[in-house]
């Protein structure tokens, strides 16, 4: 099987940002099946370019997933328009890429941002494959509660592009289950939506780890730290822990917020907290996610944080199954399905989602029962070793393919439930395939791809 994703932001464990993408793909290397991403030649957290050269299209092995890098134009980080312009000329350049990728079997397409999906719509109708359609996050629904997209000219045209690309998917995956509902909700059928959630791969990470080097590097020695690890944009609501940390630097001068990611808002949190004096709050800037295992042993307690609006009650974000893996106690402030996860594994406290003095309590209170926090977090870790293991749900990934690729169009995977249906269970296939579960290791390999870091494929 050949699977082709466009993914402007796609990631490596050598980068900065989630590699959800890139633990499914890998999981179908194993299998000897072929991937091909489709990805902007720039830095989603910087706006710089990620490869040498000027050229449209620039190709990359990663650890045998083919990247391909398409131009994109670098206006990311201005405007909310130029960040839209910047969209559409991957979308337009996506294609192009897409088509050099070659004969495919699936072509998927993962939003946000809308525009990305509709390059995968196109080349599976050039292609004539399979669509599925990943919904990471609502669009444009975020947008809107977020009060970014306000135009109504915008909002309607983002809306029916929206129910466009939810009729043309072949299927649709999502990464929470509340998305499944929201689909359904639009008139998708249930049919046709799978659910693989967010996760995470607990070998990376080592309970008992300390963190010494990432400590030493950031003066926390004898601190009690509190590590927000990820994005730092509008929807991350960081001014709240800054309000939060301002609290507590006083009566609690041994607690020290450790901010280790980046983003558009960065820059202005940053001067924020300097501004404040707030001596208690260190960025670090961007981190590789290959560094992130280290990041969090330096924790003592992490947080995980979103503005309080009503779509985010949707969300699993993957920083909470990071967090869990690292057996480190979770300081909570978002509603809803993540909250019920936490809460399930008893692995966190909830603080009300944009107040300060919430927050700064619970973080108090870890603080104050550090023998319970520690309990927390290993409970934390077992949890996700039983329900959110990446390399279980990179084999229900690897089943959905399967299952598109015999044109088992409507018989949906669900990681949480460990469905898996038999051969009999399913509805009717495309005639003459063969339903085969899971692929077999050391099934015919496909063509080898060069062994060259990076080359230019298109001029």
């Amino acid at each position: 099987m050949h699977v082709l994703l466009i993914h402007q932001v796609f990631a490596s464990p050598s980068e900065a940002g989630g590699t959800r993408h890139f633990e499914l793909l890998s999981r179908l290397i194993k299998y000897r099946h072929r991937a091909t991403v489709v990805a902007s030649n720039l830095s989603y957290l910087s706006g710089q370019s990620v490869v040498g050269g000027k050229k449209w299209v620039t190709e990359q092995d990663l650890h045998g997933i083919r990247v391909l890098r398409a131009y994109t134009y670098p206006s990311m980080h201005r405007s909310f328009v130029w960040r839209v312009i910047s969209f559409l000329s991957f979308t337009a350049t996506a294609v192009w890429a897409g088509w050099k990728a070659g004969r495919v079997d699936v072509v998927m397409g993962t939003s946000p941002p809308l525009t990305q999906p509709l390059s995968a719509w196109i080349i599976s109708v050039l292609r004539r494959r399979p669509f599925l359609l990943e919904i990471r996050d609502l669009w444009p629904e975020f947008a809107i509660d977020m009060g970014v997209l306000r135009n109504p000219a915008l909002i309607w045209l983002a809306r029916r592009l929206e129910i466009f690309l939810y009729r043309r998917a072949t299927h649709l995956l999502v990464n929470s289950p509340a998305y499944r509902d929201y689909l359904i909700s639009k008139g998708v059928s249930p049919q046709k939506v799978s659910l693989i959630a967010n996760g995470v791969d607990p070998t990376l990470f080592d309970p008992a780890a300390e963190g010494r080097e990432v400590r030493n590097e950031f003066r926390l020695n004898n601190k009690f730290v509190v590590v927000y690890a990820g994005a730092i944009g509008l929807a991350n609501d960081i001014g709240t822990l800054l309000d939060a940390a301002d609290l507590l630097r006083d009566d609690e001068p041994q607690i020290h917020f450790l901010l280790a990611g980046d983003g558009k808002e960065r820059p202005r949190m940053q001067s924020q907290a300097s501004q404040r004096g707030l001596n208690n709050v260190t960025f670090t800037g961007a981190i590789p996610k290959s560094r992130m295992p280290e990041v969090l042993a330096a924790a003592d307690v992490c947080v995980a944080i979103l503005k309080n609006i009503p779509m985010f009650t949707t969300t699993y974000p993957n920083k909470v199954f990071d967090y869990m893996a690292a057996g480190r106690s979770i300081v909570l402030s978002i509603d809803g399905v993540i909250r019920e996860v936490v809460e399930t594994a008893e692995s966190g406290i909830f603080a009300q989602p944009g107040d300060p003095e919430s927050l700064a309590i619970a973080i108090r209170k870890l603080h104050s029962n550090r023998g319970e926090a520690r309990q927390m977090g290993l409970r934390g870790r077992r949890y996700v070793e039983r329900y959110f293991h990446r390399h279980r749900q990179a084999e229900h990934f690897v089943e959905l393919i399967s299952r598109l690729v015999n044109g088992c169009y409507f018989a949906p995977v669900d990681s949480q439930n460990d469905c898996k249906l038999s051969a009999d269970e399913l509805p009717a296939c495309k005639q003459g395939s063969h339903f085969s579960t899971l692929p077999q290791v050391g099934a015919p390999s496909a063509e080898v791809i060069s062994p060259d870091s990076i080359r230019h494929v298109a001029d």
